[in-house]
């Protein structure tokens, strides 16, 4: 295996899912704290110790103790480099995370063991479902009195349809939480109480049936010997295969407040969670100039060891350093490795660029990245030329498939205080617009901007955004818009006729896309029936 392979079979990459306040963002940081990154673990809201969490870097997710936009971090464990990528819990900024999950190999399901699987945690495991995503999956606060761990396996089982592989099973919980048996290891891991400190391994004792372990558990003794002795006869093996086809997740139990079966869990995922995986890109001709006219080839399979560098941006975020008012084009690399200097191919527009500042990333941190290879994240600077799904390669042209662009489901007009600050807000919705955190819409009829969300949320992220960062105060005032389709159709006059005759209804989207407003329901239906030969979208790739 030469140098290259090497390093790219070493690389893993890692999404971390979960409903919001179940913990993602504090096994995040202990993760972290376990990578030699930081040295004291935050938390999520910080106010006691004053320490927030290191991937929440933007100033309303510092004031407001919530994550709303996705962090890249980068650290190593026994001689694997993961990329962790943190992801908004909320709902409200979904899209992002959907964006997030086309950019890794694997994910981290963080459950709360008092609550369960939640409405959010569906949504997620079904957009892993559909890239077969191999799923480790954690049930969190055993320091806290949980629900019985038999019903959650059964209730991951039967509302997420995929089988459960115990790995560890706790030995009480809340005040009386004493530590967690390895299934497979027959030992027990001694619970040594809260943890704010990096701290070294926890006790370990070899054998459920050790006097050791009889002393340790006391009463519970037999109970919790029954108990695990149901557990092996009826749960799965871990199977790495099932795994690794999306079909089985192997579920470890602990607490990552007290960084409590956290290394155990980081250990056995960089063992077993896949290297770079091969993914499907459509290929397109590379003596035409214009890549919007280019003849598409058959799509094929991109494998990571490759020679040729690839990779696809899948996310944009503005003003990560405020005193330059950046925007960064967040690349997954695919296939082969990005050299400092290097030409690369801007596939959608057919131009080449040399490359010579391109990024590595610490959460809101960055520095001039080294070499990068196959699974690595990496910082494209964008003056605005570079789109959401856009592939850069240094030889095909290439085209990948899937990065989803969603219709919003609540829409607001922005009303802008100072009529002085018009070319400020024009600038600052369109930065905003081009990263996803909202969508903005300028119909046909008048100068109105639109601004179109999946959450509440998203209206008060805009807001503070544009005045913290583009110096425009602005609000917002109710419309009569309840639904939006990305409309196009096979024929150019057909949809020339369409565009006249529901004119007042249609507006332009940040994209430059053709979209349909509708008042109602209702009305969204007549204007389908009235036209079968335009197609109305609900979804569109970016």
């Amino acid at each position: 295996m030469n140098s290259l392979q090497d390093r790219i079979a070493r690389r893993r990459v890692l999404a971390i899912i979960s409903h919001p306040d179940a913990g993602k963002t504090t096994i995040t940081e202990k993760l972290l704290l376990l990578g030699d990154h930081i040295q004291i673990a935050g938390t999520v809201k910080g106010r006691k110790t004053g320490r927030m969490a290191a991937s929440d870097w933007m100033s309303m997710e510092r004031q407001r103790g919530i994550s709303v936009s996705s962090s890249v971090m980068q650290f190593p464990w026994r001689e694997r480099v993961v990329n962790l990528l943190d992801t908004p819990g909320h709902e409200d900024f979904s899209e992002d995370t959907y964006r997030v999950l086309t950019a890794v190999d694997s994910a981290l399901m963080v459950v709360d063991g008092a609550k369960g699987v939640e409405e959010r945690t569906v949504k997620l495991m079904n957009v892993c479902r559909l890239r077969d995503t191999p799923l480790f999956t954690f049930v969190n606060k055993l320091d806290r009195d949980i629900r019985d761990p038999v019903e959650l396996l059964d209730e991951i089982e039967s509302v997420l349809g995929i089988a459960c592989a115990p790995v560890n099973w706790p030995l009480g919980m809340g005040r009386e939480f004493r530590g967690l048996y390895d299934l497979a290891k027959d030992s027990l891991l001694l619970f040594p109480g809260m943890q704010w400190q990096k701290a070294g391994a926890a006790e370990r004792i070899a054998g459920l049936h050790s006097d050791r372990a009889r002393d340790l558990l006391g009463n519970w003794y037999e109970q919790l010997c029954e108990e695990i002795e149901l557990v092996l006869g009826a749960s799965e093996r871990f199977d790495r295969g099932a795994y690794l086809a999306g079909k089985q997740t192997p579920v470890y139990f602990g607490t990552a407040l007290a960084n409590f079966g956290v290394r155990e869990l980081l250990d056995d995922f960089v063992e077993f969670a896949p290297p770079p995986r091969r993914r499907i890109a459509e290929t397109r001709d590379v003596s035409v100039k214009k890549a919007e006219t280019a003849a598409t080839l058959p799509s094929r399979e991109v494998s990571a060891e490759e020679e040729n560098f690839c990779g696809f941006v899948f996310k944009i975020q503005a003003n990560m350093d405020p005193k330059h008012r950046d925007r960064i084009a967040f690349l997954r690399i695919c296939a082969g490795e990005f050299r400092q200097g290097m030409k690369l191919r801007h596939c959608r527009t057919g131009k080449t660029t040399r490359v010579s500042d391109a990024l590595s990333f610490m959460a809101g941190d960055r520095s001039l990245a080294g070499n990068a290879v196959a699974g690595d994240i990496i910082g494209l600077h964008n003056h605005g030329g570079i789109h959401v799904g856009d592939a850069f390669s240094s030889g095909e042209n290439l085209k990948f498939r899937g990065i989803p662009h969603f219709a919003p489901e609540l829409f607001r007009r922005i009303r802008l205080r100072d009529p002085l600050k018009w070319k400020q807000l024009q600038k600052g919705v369109a930065q905003l617009a081009e990263e996803g955190s909202m969508q903005v819409f300028m119909p046909l009829r008048n100068n109105d901007l639109l601004i179109g969300a999946i959450g509440v949320l998203q209206f008060e992220l805009v807001t503070h955004r544009l005045r913290e960062e583009y110096g425009v105060d602005c609000g917002y005032e109710p419309v009569s818009v309840r639904l939006a389709r990305w409309v196009d159709g096979e024929d150019a006059k057909t949809l020339e006729q369409f565009r006249r005759k529901y004119h007042d209804n249609l507006a332009i989207d940040a994209g430059g896309h053709l979209t349909y407003l509708a008042p109602s329901r209702v009305n969204l239906n007549l204007a389908m029936e009235k036209s079968p030969d335009v197609a109305f979208h609900a979804t569109r790739e970016h």
